[in-house]
């Protein structure tokens, strides 16, 4: 059998592997545009036996180099939704891509759900888009450069906007239909204060490797600090993230951020959270990068290389903010981690990179859509 045979027979599998996987989870994952998303890890002996087929006893040299193949000529969305279907053939197609799919940081690629808690890649960074809602009060988070014309794109995080007496709270999920913090498709959440000027963000899951997850986002994993603006001066705002799950020493040669492998299995019991980093570890901190005055234009630039088209006091970049003691080179230094801004209606790019996961770098840019009227 040729190799665009096993691939197309492998699309053809989509709705039977579909099938088998709502008989053990919620349904309403597969719903809508989110069809194509996998459910986070969770152990196979909560869900039912995947029937073993023909293609369960492949000879393993000529299964890992079917799966590899695929891999490798499956690189963007929707497409490399066959990678996904290769996992979920049976338990020995599910191992072998595991072990061959790598992590964003490495391949630059997000393939399943727990890429989404993964630092991105050094060199360039994944390009993304956020769709809001004013109606429904929600944000979407797509993978790619623009919204394409059949509205076909890549789900991979939403929020909902909540609106409490004494601040704002964005609760995260894998979909877009179910922002229950007690479903497992909810990954965290994003609250403010009162003056919307002060930020943290939750994880339900303990940063620190605890394989277990709470019904609750508890683990504060990182703050943002956006600067009071008592005099009224004119300029954009400015905002300081402290990344509590990550130490400053990733971004320093040879470095490496926390990289989870999976999702935690759930548990009912909550229990009190855990510190973030032990020890006298420092955590990295990120700025935004001052923008430079533009006397034609009579307004404050940025350089997003095309990404940005409208101007909005929405839209920045976030760098590392390190002491020279730190040992981090000026290159480093001056590379931009994380950029968001408007390009139309209720549109907006997000690209991020390196030591941020593509959950972090949505919770940040979801800071900048609160209302903050002590900040401009």
């Amino acid at each position: 059998m040729s190799f665009k045979s096993i691939v197309r027979e492998l699309k053809e599998m989509r709705d039977g592997i579909g099938s088998i996987s709502r008989r053990g989870v919620d349904s309403r994952r597969w719903n809508g545009r989110t069809k194509s998303h996998v459910a986070p890890d969770i152990t196979l002996t909560s869900l039912e036996p995947i029937e073993q087929g023909k293609w369960a006893n492949l000879p393993p040299e000529l299964l890992l180099d079917i799966i590899s193949r695929v891999e490798e000529s499956e690189t963007t969305w929707p497409a490399r939704a066959v990678v996904v279907y290769c996992g979920s053939v049976c338990k020995s197609w599910r191992a072998v891509t595991k072990e061959i799919v790598t992590t964003p940081e490495q391949c630059g690629r997000l393939t399943f759900p727990i890429s989404l808690k993964q630092p991105g890649p050094r060199d360039s960074p994944i390009q993304c888009f956020i769709r809001r809602n004013r109606e429904t009060s929600t944000y979407i988070l797509y993978i790619g450069l623009v919204p394409s014309e059949n509205e076909n794109d890549k789900l991979l995080l939403a929020a909902k906007k909540i609106r409490r007496a004494t601040g704002t709270d964005f609760i995260i999920s894998l979909v877009a239909n179910d922002f229950s913090r007690s479903s497992n498709t909810c990954v965290g959440k994003l609250r403010s204060n009162f003056l919307g000027t002060k930020f943290t963000i939750y994880d339900n899951q303990a940063p620190n490797g605890a394989g277990i997850q709470t019904d609750t986002c508890n683990h504060v994993v990182s703050t943002i600090a956006y600067e009071l603006n008592v005099l009224r001066a004119r300029g954009p705002r400015r905002m300081h993230c402290t990344m509590n799950s990550i130490p400053v020493s990733a971004i320093q040669e040879g470095g490496n951020a926390p990289t989870p492998t999976s999702f935690p299995q759930i548990i009912d019991e909550p229990f009190s959270p855990s510190p973030t980093l032990k020890g006298k570890t420092e955590p990295l901190v990120l700025k935004n990068k001052a923008p430079r005055w533009h006397e034609q234009l009579q307004c404050w630039c940025l350089n997003f290389k095309g990404r940005v088209t409208v101007a909005s006091v929405k839209n920045f970049q976030l760098v590392a903010a390190v002491d020279p003691s730190h040992n981090v080179s000026a290159a480093e230094q001056e590379k931009v981690i994380l950029q968001f801004g408007k390009i139309g209606k209720d549109i907006f790019t997000m690209d991020y990179r390196y030591p941020l996961s593509a959950f972090q770098a949505f919770t940040i840019c979801l800071s900048s859509f609160d209302t903050k009227p002590a900040c401009e």
